[in-house]
């Protein structure tokens, strides 16, 4: 293949990931500049651009979602006159923790999970107005364009190079190929969402995590129903626990009334689980078909499915957000709070106050580490590290459910909770077949309600209902390190569990001629990240596919 020639283009600020925090930024900073500009400011004219891997703003975001508006009201103060998608304000919170076959209405919710002031969203619609409003304000944004790789001059960062459109699975070029860019920019701001691709490269090679905790995830899948009008108390919020999860492992349901007609409904599982088999889609078909539950959903329809893996490590898994030429917001920067479900407005903060160190660097015409190390210094005067840090023990009390509260209470009681806890990385957790079954290894079969098309879908189906389409002929944006290590090793060791904690049926083991062998579904992608984390080899690396390529997660 002949050498690839590479447009460039310069920007002041390009921002990777239009999720709510690169949005918050991307608006801030465009508003901070005119008000310079007003004042006889030196910025000039400053140009920001927003890329985005989805097909279009938003077609990649999804969350619960509970949307806390203290940002927003910062933000945008008159966003309720300017046509914000949120108007389902939280009317009631409850808690059910279900048996297998029952259920009761827990007599109190904790403090962190009231909702009181906060609103029933669709992080989608919400990502799709703020970027109606970023592009009104002149920002560039342009979806269906991943970053690729990062650019550096030495240590710092000095932009993104974009994917390449047109290559077939080997990489060749196709007669439509075309070449990506090289964007220069003065800062990048990184908001990829969990797991980024370029933050996760980034990471490894600045050692942004050093004296933190490995990060920690759990999977969310999630789906959303539609019942005839006046069935749904708008505002309602139910939180579940229990069944399916029990009391030793992370995690927990969450039902949401976005109005009288529409129904958010979702469960979100840990990824430290010790069980190979565990399967989040599965388990979240179990809850569905709970007697309890079911009677719930029986007049609605299913109409849109997706899934998303979660930072829930809190404030100890917070890495060195800024350095030379970048910053890191929003879930990229583990700035979720786990012990509230909330983490919508802590990106938004955390976008808002990069926008304003990525303003004051301007001005000095300095963006190094030095300079944008202010950064960090906003956060911990904000909010989001007074919030971050109140909760900071929570992801360890409960790293194993309910059960193990008692036990860190003890055992940190007397030390006043002054320490880091010290956590291993998810997939270090899974044990092995013989390990936690003994010499019975189950039929993870068994235990999956049947499909019915109605209540309970197969992943299949949920592909579908995502929305979710790539173009097929395109170099595998699922890495494998060692194909050898996934039919030997990992089928004897762990029964290739890559099958089950996907929840888009992307991997397969098939026999072909008397071997086995790995079948991956590429195009079945939901763009979770489950696979990057939960592999208990670490043999599985998520990269970017071609930009446009992915779910549309319209209404989630």
């Amino acid at each position: 293949m002949s050498e690839i020639v590479r447009e460039e283009m310069e920007v002041d600020v390009l921002l990777v990931g239009a999720g709510p925090a690169n949005l918050a930024c991307a608006y801030h900073l465009q508003n901070l500049i005119e008000k310079n500009s007003g004042t006889g400011g030196s910025l000039g004219e400053t140009l920001i651009m927003v890329i985005d891997k989805g097909a279009h703003v938003g077609a990649h975001v999804m969350s619960g979602a509970v949307l806390d508006p203290v940002a927003l009201n910062e933000l945008i103060p008159n966003w309720k006159d300017s046509g914000a998608p949120v108007t389902t304000a939280v009317s009631k919170d409850a808690m059910l923790y279900l048996t297998k076959s029952g259920k009761f209405t827990m007599p109190w919710v904790p403090a962190s999970m009231h909702h009181h002031g906060c609103y029933l969203i669709s992080l989608n619609k919400l990502a799709i107005w703020l970027g109606e409003q970023v592009e009104a304000k002149g920002c560039e944004v342009f979806p269906g364009t991943a970053g690729a790789e990062l650019l550096f001059d030495g240590s710092k960062v000095i932009g993104v190079q974009t994917d390449d459109k047109g290559l077939d699975k080997e990489s060749n070029q196709k007669t439509a190929f075309e070449p990506g860019m090289l964007l220069k920019a003065r800062v990048t701001v990184l908001g990829e969402g969990t797991r980024g691709h370029l933050t996760r490269a980034l990471t490894r090679k600045l050692d942004l995590d050093k004296g933190r905790n490995p990060q920690t995830y759990t999977t969310g899948v999630k789906e959303l129903w539609e019942f005839p009008e006046g069935t749904l108390e708008p505002g309602l919020v139910y939180h579940l626990m229990g069944y399916p999860l029990g009391n030793s492992q992370f995690g927990g349901g969450f039902i949401y009334h976005l109005s009288d007609t529409l129904m958010s409904i979702g469960l979100v599982v840990g990824l430290n689980y010790r069980n190979p088999f565990t399967e989040s889609q599965a388990l979240f078909s179990q809850m569905k078909a709970h007697p309890h539950i079911r009677s719930m959903l029986e007049k609605g329809k299913m109409v849109r499915y997706g899934a998303k893996t979660i930072p829930e490590g809190g404030y100890w898994s917070i890495p060195r957000n800024y350095g030379d030429g970048f910053l890191i917001t929003g879930d990229s920067s583990s700035l979720l709070n786990p012990a509230r479900l909330k983490g919508i407005h802590l990106a938004m903060k955390s976008g808002m106050l990069a926008a304003e160190t990525i303003f004051d660097a301007l001005k000095k015409d300095d963006t190094s580490a030095a300079t944008l190390s202010a950064y960090n210094g906003k956060l911990r005067d904000s909010f989001v590290h007074k919030e971050m840090f109140k909760y900071r023990y929570f992801p360890h009390m409960f790293h194993r459910g309910i059960a193990s509260a008692p036990g860190f209470i003890l055992k940190n009681l007397f030390t006043g909770f002054r320490k880091r806890p010290p956590v291993a990385a998810d997939h270090l957790s899974m044990q092995k077949l013989q390990d936690y079954f003994g010499s019975q290894v189950p039929d993870p079969e068994a235990t999956r309600p049947k499909a019915d098309g109605k209540l309970i879908f197969n992943k299949i189906d949920s592909v579908y209902y995502s929305g979710s389409t790539h173009e097929e002929d395109q170099p595998a944006h699922l890495q494998i390190g060692d194909l050898d290590t996934c039919v030997t090793k990992c089928a004897e060791e762990y029964g290739n569990p890559c099958r089950l904690f996907c929840p888009a049926s992307v991997y397969e083991i098939e026999e072909n001629e008397g071997r086995r062998q790995l079948k991956i579904n590429a195009s079945n992608c939901v763009h979770c990240k489950t696979c990057d984390i939960a592999d208990p080899y670490g043999n599985i690396t998520w990269v970017n596919p071609e930009g446009g390529g992915g779910p549309n997660f319209d209404g989630l």
